[in-house]
Formats: C-alpha cells, structure tokens, sequence
C-alpha cells in the first residue's frame, strides 16, 4: 500500500474589502433594492436567469458592510458547494470577515446544532448518523423483529418503508393518508406499518442513532417545545437568509418560522415557477404562502434575465402564464439573437434521434463545444434510442446520474468500521461487518448482535463470541484490530471536545482497517483494482478530516455522488462531453443549445400526473425549468408515432404536450423533418433504350 499523504495546514486567510461606496453599483435596480433591504422579512422572485445568487451574495455583503455581525448570520442552501461559492464571492466584496457568516444546508446546520444543544434535550452528543440505505437496513430489522412481514400476502419491503416513514416526516400528512394516496396496494396495513416506525424509532434511540430526517425533526422540536431552548437557538441569529425557498418543506419552513421569533428578518430567494421537487416533500406553498406567514413581507420580483434570448423568454413566458397558480413576472433581456426556438416534428423515435443528433454535430462544427449542448427529458428510460445512437456515431456524452459512490459496496463495508468504532451501538453496521467473516451469515450474525445487546454494547462480547472454524482466523483479526483503533488518536473524536485531535488520524484508521479488508474484497470480487482505487481516494479524503465523527457526518450529511464531489477543490473535467439529463437534473444549469425530447402528452406531462391538477401544474413548472436552460438555441422535438417495443408492429399517434398551446407555439418556428438523402443504390439509373417489352410478353400469354 501506498504511504499515508501528509497533512499541510492552511494559513489563515486575510483579504479586503472592496471599495464600499461601489458595492451596489454592478447591479441593477431591482437587485440592489433587494440586497440593500432593512430589516423585517423579504421574498425575492427571482425568474430564471435573473441573477439570484449574485443578489442573495450582495444581500450578505451590505448586512456585513452595514455592521451586522457575520457570526450573527445564517445562510440555508440546499448543497454545501452553494454555500460555498456564496460565501467565496461574498469574501471578495466585504474581505475575509465573511468568513464567519455561518452558512451550510438545513440538514448540517440541524446536525451543528443538535451537537451543541442536544445534551440539553436529553441526547447524548456521540450520536451517528444513519444514512438513507442504512436507514433502511434499520427499517427492515424493525420490521423483522415485529415478526408483522411473515404473514402477509404483500407486505411493503424496507425501502417502502422507510420512503412512507421520511414522507410523513417531511410531509406532515398522516401515515393512513400516504399509503392511500401513494400506496393504495398497502392501505390495509396502516397499523402494522405504524407500528413498524414505533419499534424504528425505539431501536435508533437504544443505538444513539438518528436518520436524515431526524436532524430537522429535532431542530424543529427544540424550537417549539423548549422556551428556553428556542430563545438560545433563535436567539445565536439576527438574520436568517435562505436560497431556493421554493423547494423548502413545511417542516423546514416550520423551523424559519421558530428561528425567527424574536427579529423577523428573514430573507428568502426562489422562483414559484421552478417548484419542482414535490416527490421530495417540497411545499409549492412555502413561497406563495411567505407574505402571508410574514406579515408585512417586502416583496422584489427580479425580471432582468441575463441568460436567453429574448425570442426563448418569449416562449417560456407564455408557458409559464398559463399557470393556475403564481406570481406575476414577464422576463425580459436586452441580449441580442433574434431565432425563434424550434417545435420539430418527427415520425417517430428514429427519425427524433436522428434529428437530435444530425443538429448537435451541425452545431459542434459551428463551433459550439459539446458541453454546452445538452439533451434533456421527463424520465431516465426516454434517452435510450438516443444513446445507442450516440455511441454508434461516437459521440461522446455523460448522462447524470447511476450509482453513488457511497452506495458502491466496498465503500459502504469500510465505512461500517468507522461507524462502530465512532458508535458501538450502531447495530446495522455491525451486521455488515460480521457478515463480511467467513461462514457467517443472518442466523450467527444475530446471535452475535444480541449477545452484545444484552452486555449493553460491550465491546468484549465480540471477543469471547466462538466463531465457526472457517471465520476463526478472520474473527481474531477483528477483535485484534477493533480494539487497536479505539485506542488510536482519531478516538478523541466528538466535535467540540478539549484537546485537537491528530490530523491525519482518520485515514490511518482507513489504512489499518484495509490490512483485513483488502483481502476480503479481492476475494469477494473478480476486478478488485478499481474497488481498491476508490478506497485508495476515500483514504486521501479522510486525511483531512480532523475526527471519524467529523469524517462520518459529512458523508451522511451531503452523500457524494462520486470521489471528485467529496474532494475539495475538485473540477469539470476537461473532456468535452455531450449532456444528457432528465429535467429534473438540469435545474440550476445552463447551455448554450439545450433539446427538450418526447414532448408529447403521456410523456411530457408523465401519465401519472394527468389524473391531478396538482401534479399537473407541476409538470408544467418542470417543462418551464427544462426549457429556461437554454442560452442561444432550444429545440423542442416531439414524434408523432411510438411504438410499444422496438420490434413492435402495434404503435399509437402521439399527441403534442398540452402545454404546447397555441400561444407558445406562436412564438416557435415549426420545423417539419425533411426525407433522408437517399441511398446510392436506390438511385435510378439514367434513362436507356428498353431492352425487350415486358408488358407485351405478359400480354401475349393471352393472345
């Protein structure tokens, strides 16, 4: 193995202001009336493109410039990164002071302060952090040990289960209605499934465990059930901003509310139009709801779009107005380009990927690169003819999305060490652990769990469990190696305790634990290196993390989707590459031509969502969101004929989205797809003298 990679400590950073007198000169008028606000609550419309991240950083910027304290604000976004750049942008107007501003998603700052105020709430602060497939493992020995599944006809499996659990939380509507309306197959079964989250919720408080979800619950929790508790926590803040407002839950809005309850300023930055998220627990209510919950709310519409043309604006507007529901804005530009976007018509599948990509190779040669090209759709399955084609023609692309690097097994066995050392009650972790030991599987491996329930946790009872013969030497190994760690200096471990613990620590842990593992996983899988590559990278990460808790939380916390998310520093591949992506993916990025495939009823809106005006409208907002990536071009394409496999002879005659109406497409080129060139040999020959008179021949027959 390769040597452990040192530790360089940053400097501490020191940077300057800008000049304070042109700090809101770069922006426009209704930015700067938004950014230079007083106090008291504020809900800013930002429209696509309109510059929302540069008004919520100047927002910052003036507080700090006007004397508010940074350590006395707080900014909630939905990704760590988004915070961060915020906060980057926001050091190069007001200098390094921004630094303390105290910004992180929802779900990190719960988990801050659940670490600071839980003891006061009856927590213990070493508690760990479940993440979403061990949540799930959790669910399914709850489920289990009620004995509720055995019997059943059909019962819900364990990620059923624990989607129904996190949809009530985030949801706030009963467990008998979810299953109702999502899962009517299972509505029977409202009190087993109920019971099943009880005996959930007794085995992460006898393990000192909690759940993604728990991390806001509880938040909200200290807020409304503790005076005392909420006047420490409100009272850490004197203003509260929050970025994408739109794509909140009524829990997270319940916890703005309790953080507010002394001052009221709070600001929130978000666009109605791009409420997308409903599947998560988003509330498109939350912000149209805002100047109601916040009476005396000062509203500024941001409709100066810096991203489109103004022919797209003008087909996206009229999109969007036919909403039910929403605040009005008209965007506009004063950016050139006078081609109206393209509603292409295909016969069927083919002829639309045909198009799509015959357009993206005229477009590369005109110079624009791949990677601003992207090809977006309702769901993953409606790129699949279009792949194919791609890689035929040898057209490199990246389709967002595939297996998260925590997912991958190897990751998830390694990590299940850290957990135990960091919580020795963590019951699903040592499950994946003993079951890595030769010939041990379910039976010995619960058998080994509950001896060491019954020792409340001690660590010895692994040491005197007897093995089978064929996991004796693996056994000794463990026990051996567990116990070297918990003496190792990364053990010192809560966040906030006395006394620095040493740098570098975490990833030797990572290192001794790869002494047994490596072998295991060589033995388990037939190509190891690139399993042992990711480890090799997990390990570099870890060395700069100052504890296992510390290294853990951020992993649960933000999962990653690959090593280069988990990197700091890490950057776009240079490769240039084609985009495939769903639409859902593509909120928050931009292209300078982006192609909105399957356009037709059934598929765009889906099916599911024609039976419900909510859902609907949703869909609406989705195909808004999909069509506002564009900067210069938009394609539209939709085919007129699908078939049901692709050797199917049975095919139906597609319908056009409803949201295509008239008006929009009145702001459109209708483009219809020409004959292919025909093929050298179907091409006649040129005209010569006939050789004999066929019709003559098959006349005379008769004659």
């Amino acid at each position: 193995m390769d040597e452990l990679p040192r530790v360089y400590p940053p400097r501490e950073r020191t940077t300057t202001a800008t000049d304070r007198a042109s700090l809101l000169s770069g922006l426009n008028p209704e930015q700067a009336a938004a950014a230079a606000h007083g106090d008291g609550p504020l809900l800013i419309i930002a429209g696509a493109g309109t510059g929302k991240t540069r008004t919520l950083v100047y927002r910052v910027a003036h507080l700090i410039e006007r004397g508010v304290s940074p350590d006395r604000i707080l900014l909630l976004t939905f990704t760590r990164r988004a915070a961060q750049e915020m906060l980057s942008r926001a050091e190069r107007l007001v200098g390094s002071s921004s630094g303390r501003v105290h910004g992180g998603t929802f779900h990190a700052t719960g988990h801050r302060l659940l670490r600071t105020f839980g003891e006061s709430a009856g927590l213990a602060r070493d508690f760990s952090i479940l993440d979403q497939g061990d949540a799930e493992d959790l669910m399914g020995l709850a489920r289990s040990h009620l004995g509720i599944a055995s019997s059943a006809k059909r019962f819900p499996k364990k990620e059923t289960l624990h989607y129904v659990y996190s949809r009530f939380i985030n949801t706030e509507r009963p467990v008998d209605f979810i299953l109702g309306e999502e899962l009517p197959q299972f509505a029977e079964y409202s009190d087993q499934v109920q019971r099943i989250f009880g005996e959930y919720e007794a085995r992460k408080a006898s393990r000192n465990l909690f759940d993604y979800d728990d991390l806001l619950s509880s938040w909200a929790l200290m807020l409304e059930k503790s005076d005392e508790l909420a006047t420490r926590i409100a009272g850490l803040y004197d203003h509260v901003l929050v970025d994408e407002y739109q794509d909140t839950n009524l829990l997270q809005a319940r916890i703005l509310r309790g953080m507010c309850r002394t001052h009221r300023n709070i600001t929130v930055v978000g666009d109605d139009a791009q409420s997308i998220y409903a599947f998560r627990g988003a509330s498109f209510r939350n912000i149209l709801e805002f100047p109601k919950q916040f009476q005396g709310a000062a509203v500024v519409a941001l409709e100066q779009n810096y991203r489109s043309t103004q022919p797209i604006l003008d087909v996206t507007n009229t999109l969007i107005s036919r909403a039910r529901e929403r605040f009005t804005k008209t965007l506009w530009t004063v950016r050139g380009g006078s081609e109206k976007p393209w509603l292409v018509t295909a016969k069927d599948e083919h002829e639309q990927t045909r198009f799509v990509v015959d357009r993206i190779l005229e477009l590369h040669e005109q110079g624009t690169p791949l990677g601003e090209i992207a090809v977006l759709f309702r769901a993953g399955y409606m790129s699949a003819d279009l792949e194919i084609e791609l890689a035929n023609r040898k057209i490199p692309f990246e389709k967002w999305g595939g297996i998260k690097f925590l997912e991958a097994a190897h990751v998830k066995d390694v990590l299940a060490f850290l957990r135990v050392l960091d919580n020795p009650r963590d019951e699903v972790s040592w499950y994946r652990i003993l079951t890595l030991l030769p010939g041990v599987g379910d039976v010995t491996a619960r058998h080994v769990i509950t001896a060491m329930l019954a020792r409340a946790w001690d660590p010895a009872a692994l040491a005197e469990f007897t093995p089978p013969a064929r996991a004796r030497a693996a056994h000794t190994s463990l026990v051996a190696m567990l116990h070297e760690l918990r003496e190792s200096p990364s053990a010192a471990a809560l966040e906030g305790a006395p006394g620095a613990p040493d740098e570098g620590a975490v990833a030797r842990d990572i290192a001794r634990i790869r002494v047994l593992y490596d072998d295991i996983l060589r033995e388990r899988y037939d190509r190891p290196d690139p399993r042992l590559a990711d480890l090799d990278q997990l390990q570099a990460i870890a060395a700069g993390f100052p504890s296992r808790g510390a290294f853990l939380s951020a992993l649960a916390l933000e999962p990653p989707s690959s090593t280069q998310d988990l990197a700091t520093g890490a950057t776009d591949s240079e490769d240039d590459h084609l985009i495939l992506s769903t639409a859902h993916s593509s909120k928050g990025k931009e292209w300078d031509a982006v192609f909105l495939i399957w356009a037709v009823d059934g598929w765009f809106p889906s099916s599911r969502a024609l039976g419900d005006d909510d859902e609907l409208e949703e869909e609406r907002r989705l195909m808004y969101v999909a069509m506002t990536r564009a900067r210069n071009a938009l394609a539209v394409v939709y085919p007129l004929n699908s078939y049901a496999t692709p050797r199917s002879g049975d095919y139906s005659i597609d319908q056009l989205s409803r949201f295509l109406d008239r008006g929009v497409r009145a702001h459109m080129d209708r483009v219809v797809l020409g004959p292919p060139a025909p093929d050298p040999a179907d091409v006649p020959p040129p005209p010569q003298q006939p050789l004999l008179d066929l019709r003559a021949l098959l006349r005379g027959r008769f004659s």
